[in-house]
């Protein structure tokens, strides 16, 4: 018979053991504060939930990505969510209800049927913050400088700032009055970068050499200077196309007046979230990485299948990811302190007050093994007369 290994888990499926979930905890609670501290409420969507509740304007990337199980008590079709922005859309139009803005923040485990990457995590804890009811470049600015802040507060300080547009690519589809699927076909293509092959696709269709130019020059508008060349080869674009760049300039220079140690770059072909997003779009890279630790933009017609389509913009990243990649000094705090057992009310009352500060209590159990070291602690509880204090370990 074969060995069953039961302590394996599926694929992309981690844990945390202590003391590194202690670690990841203390995390999530000072990113959440912190978010409190702006104006953000917590909110706390269900792990499960229809699916044609979870898939709005999401796409087939999602849906794909979704696991689905069948209701038992309804017989309809639940998906794990993959995603909490849908949710906290949802709750927005739904729960809420209110004209004035709307701040939410959120971190919970999503589950996902494949990872995007081979080293990344099927079951992501996903941490990010969404404001509604606000439509304009000062709201984006406010997302762009929590998301930095997150980075920062994660220990995250090399990283750069991606900014594109979605808007530019779907006017000049617009304006050459391109068909859905080749619409698709190309924004695929975009996303690899794969020049030849979007020359190829262009080179099909019954474009000018203008159109076609415009179109290809997308994959090549990457960089620190992209702005400035969209200037000249996107020249004969739809004022839509001239509009979104500008609002770019603006965003950028904002951005680099509140934060004058980034160089935000620019990628006029970053469409990720092209399904559901409407205007400008943003994530931070880590270049040891090489790739996006987190996300966002603008989604102003989201709320619309619940029933109100408010502006909104927000962010979100994997916790475990920035958890991993983040450089943080003293993460246990204090160390514990070891204390025997004993009955001593005095003992009992500075044990109590010592927790109550926040300060780690572990009590020696009678007959057990190990001492203070073994147990993880740095200190011990030494009597003084009729008070005990906690010493540090020889």
């Amino acid at each position: 018979m074969a060995t069953l290994h039961h302590w394996l888990l599926p694929t992309g499926i981690d844990e945390l053991p202590p003391p590194h979930a202690d670690h990841l905890e203390r995390l999530r609670r000072t990113l959440l504060d912190l978010y409190r501290s702006w104006g953000y409420a917590l909110i706390l969507p269900p792990f499960i939930e229809y699916m044609e509740s979870l898939l709005v304007n999401g796409g087939d990337d999602l849906a794909l990505r979704t696991f689905k199980v069948t209701d038992l008590h309804s017989g309809r079709t639940l998906g794990i969510r993959a995603d909490i922005t849908p949710q906290a859309a949802r709750i927005d139009a739904h729960k809420i209800q209110r004209d004035t803005p709307t701040r939410l923040c959120y971190c919970g485990t999503v589950l996902h049927t494949r990872a995007e990457e081979p080293s990344v995590s099927r079951a992501p804890l996903q941490l990010g913050a969404e404001l509604y009811g606000h439509d304009g470049r000062e709201s984006e600015l406010e997302i762009l400088a929590l998301m930095i802040q997150t980075l920062q507060l994660c220990g995250i300080n090399e990283f750069y700032l991606d900014l594109g547009h979605v808007g530019i690519f779907r006017s000049l589809a617009r304006q050459l009055q391109l068909s859905e699927e080749v619409e698709l076909t190309l924004f695929e293509a975009l996303q690899r970068k794969a020049v030849p092959e979007i020359e190829a696709q262009l080179a099909a269709l019954d474009l000018s050499h203008e159109a076609g130019a415009m179109l290809a020059a997308l994959a090549e508008l990457s960089g620190d200077d992209a702005l400035e060349q969209a200037t000249t080869r996107l020249a004969a674009a739809a004022p839509e196309v001239q509009q979104a760049l500008t609002e770019l300039r603006t965003l950028a220079h904002q951005l680099k007046r509140r934060f004058p140690e980034i160089d935000p770059h620019f990628d006029l072909a970053e469409l990720r979230g092209y399904h559901y997003h409407t205007g400008v779009v943003f994530a931070g890279f880590v270049p040891r990485l090489g790739r996006e630790v987190v996300r966002g933009g603008r989604y102003n017609e989201f709320g619309r299948t619940f029933g109100r389509a408010r502006p909104a913009v927000g962010f979100s990243g994997d916790l475990l990811t920035l958890f991993r990649i983040g450089e943080r000094s003293d993460e246990g705090g204090k160390p514990a302190i070891f204390a025997p057992w004993q009955e001593d009310p005095a003992l009992q009352q500075r044990i109590a007050q010592l927790r109550a500060t926040g300060r780690r209590v572990v009590q020696q159990l009678p007959g057990a093994e190990g001492d203070a070291t073994a147990h993880g602690c740095g200190e011990h509880l030494v009597a003084h007369g009729t008070t005990w204090e906690p010493v540090a370990l020889p």
